[in-house]
Order: structure tokens, then C-alpha cells, then sequence
């Protein structure tokens, strides 16, 4: 992704900007024609068509380099070879690369991820069964980051150099050194084992989702955290928020109504590109906490060598990650009226 922010200048100055020369979002006065926001639209969707291409090229390369047959793994070690290479030949595994390859790219083409070599069932629809509960460990895990992060960004920028502040990034630092494969069986033992306060296992009520969210959230909110604050100390030594205070306003609303939204560009572009790491996480934590979502289903498709069903998940995280970072671009018309699509 590759987006250009350009001050309006008054007439006859002219000025040069060169990013990708691709896609581009310019500040401007507010515009009510939609039809650039449609071009911006289509080029980014034509944009993502090799993205995806690539992205399903390699997952097929790599799946197909992993050690193990499919079809040894699902019959056991001491399965007869002729059962093997019957059932190869009932997978089609028994085809070469290339055509097993042709294949997967036309079924793509129809949108048919193909069918699960473990269950017999489409992928689509094992996808389907889990995405509800993957997507609601995101939304749980950035509402927490979230909860954390803006109250701590803010409080730091605007008591700088205070004792708030060295907590403020003392916590943040610690949140980036703890990876989620540690803090999750250390909160699942604390919690869950020791204090038998919250389950570790399984979804069930909110309550099975505290620990997941919890574990998955602390990066996201450590890197939030100081991200705010950054984006926010910049905008309190601006001219406005001077103006806004001599004028008699409040500190508590210089900082919300003036400062706090115009800080908010770099933060919704770091939540917009962590949300795909979130479900990249979310691999790990779901595993940990054997949340039936769709991280655990890729694990266990790697286990099983179901082919079909690994490249439907990655492509799943791939698709999100395109399609946040294009959600993200049109939240920034919202947050900056000036901004235009070009």
C-alpha cells in the first residue's frame, strides 16, 4: 500500500510528490463527487488481484514442499501401500504439480477453495463454521488494545516527562517483550489453573474470552500505546491547540475535540495493518486456548497435510489483510474531510 498526503497550495504553485504513482490521496477542500473515491475503489481491487495471485502461488509451493503424505497420514504408518496409492489416487494427489496446480487456480477462479482431504466437506463451508469465532477473538482482542492503549497514549503526551508518563511507557515496553505464546499459559495458569477465577479452554460465554482477548491484545496495545503518544505530542505543539487555548477552551477539550482527532491518522493506519497481524496471532492464541476458530483449523490442517484447507485459510488471512488496508485508506476521509481519492 502506498499512500501520498499533500498539503492544497494556493494557485500557481506547483508541487512534486512521487510515492508509487499508483494510488494516491491528496489534502484538499472537501469534495462531494464520489467518482474518485469509485476509481480509487477499482484500481485498488484490480491492485489486488496479483497480490493474490502471489499469495496463492507460494502458499501452494510451500504446502507441497512440507515433508509427509496426506494420505499416509490419514490411513496411518502401517497402512498397506496399496491402500495408500489407492487413496492418493481417489485425492488426486497422485497428479503432478503442475496439474494439481492448474486445478487449484481454476477452482480460485469459480471461488472454490476445493474440498477438505481430512473431512470430505467443502472448504468454504469449514471456513465458514469458523470464522465467526475468529473474528470475534479480533474484535475482543483490539477492543482491548484499544481500551489500553488510548488512555495510556493520552495521559503520557499530555503529562510528558511526568511519573504517568515512565509508567506509561514501562508498560509498553513491557508489552512488547512478553510474546503472546508466553503470556497466554502464564495468564491460562494464573487465572484459570491457580485462581479458578476464568475457564482456559473452549467458547462458550464472555467469560471464555477474557484470557484469549487478553493474551492477543497486550502486543497490539503495547505498540498503540506509544504510537498515541507520538501522533498526539506532535499535534499539542501545533499552533491551533495554542490558538484553541488562548481563546479560553479548556485543556481537557483542546486535547479531545482539536488535538486527540487530528492524532488519530496514525493510529487507524497502525490498528488497520495490525488487524491481519491480530489474525496471525490469533494462530497461537487459539491453539493455546483451544478456541475453535480458524487459526486452530490451520494448525491442525498442517498436521494432517489437508492441502486444500491450508490454502484456504491463508488466503482467508491474505484477503483480510487486503481488505483492511483499503478500509483503512476511506477512514481517513472520515477522520480529514480535506483528504480526496485520486
Amino acid at each position: 500500500m502506498c499512500v501520498e498526503v499533500r498539503a492544497a497550495t494556493p494557485p500557481g504553485v506547483s508541487t512534486v510528490g512521487d510515492c508509487s504513482g499508483v494510488d494516491r490521496l491528496a489534502l484538499g477542500p472537501p469534495s462531494r463527487n464520489n467518482g474518485h473515491v469509485w476509481r480509487f475503489l477499482a484500481r485498488r481491487l484490480v491492485l489486488a488481484i496479483p497480490v493474490l495471485f502471489g499469495v496463492a502461488t507460494l502458499v501452494f509451493s510451500l504446502i507441497h514442499l512440507i515433508p509427509g503424505d496426506p494420505a499416509q497420514t490419514m490411513l496411518g504408518e502401517g497402512a498397506p501401500q496399496v491402500e495408500v496409492v489407492q487413496l492418493r489416487r481417489q485425492l488426486g494427489l497422485d497428479r503432478s504439480l503442475a496439474a494439481q496446480y492448474l486445478s487449484f487456480l481454476a477452482g480460485l477462479a469459480r471461488a472454490d477453495l476445493g474440498t477438505s482431504l481430512r473431512t470430505g466437506t467443502p472448504v468454504r463451508r469449514e471456513i465458514r463454521q469458523r470464522l465467526p469465532a475468529t473474528f470475534e477473538l479480533a474484535a475482543a482482542a483490539l477492543l482491548v488494545a484499544l481500551g489500553i492503549s488510548v488512555p495510556l497514549g493520552v495521559s503520557a503526551a499530555v503529562w510528558r516527562g511526568t511519573a504517568v508518563d515512565h509508567a506509561a511507557m514501562t508498560l509498553s515496553l513491557a508489552g512488547v517483550c512478553l510474546p503472546n505464546f508466553w503470556l497466554g499459559p502464564l495468564l491460562a495458569v494464573v487465572f484459570g489453573v491457580e485462581l479458578g477465577w476464568l475457564p482456559v479452554s473452549g467458547r462458550g460465554g464472555l467469560e471464555h474470552l477474557v484470557l484469549p482477548a487478553a493474551s492477543l491484545g497486550a502486543a497490539l496495545a503495547a505498540i498503540l500505546v506509544r504510537m498515541t503518544r507520538a501522533s498526539l505530542l506532535e499535534e499539542l505543539d501545533e499552533q491551533y491547540v495554542l490558538a484553541a487555548r488562548a481563546r479560553g477552551v479548556s485543556r481537557t477539550r483542546a486535547v479531545v475535540r482539536h488535538a486527540f482527532r487530528n492524532s488519530l491518522i496514525p493510529v487507524v493506519t497502525l490498528v488497520g495493518l495490525q488487524f491481519g497481524a491480530v489474525l496471525t496471532g490469533a494462530v497461537i492464541t487459539e491453539t493455546i486456548f483451544a478456541w475453535p476458530g480458524i487459526g486452530r483449523l490451520l494448525v491442525q490442517s498442517i498436521g494432517f497435510r489437508d492441502y486444500p484447507l491450508v490454502q484456504g485459510c491463508i488466503l482467508l488471512i491474505a484477503v483480510t489483510y487486503v481488505g483492511m488496508n483499503l478500509l483503512t485508506d476511506l477512514v481517513y476521509a472520515v477522520l480529514d474531510p480535506r483528504i480526496r481519492y485520486r
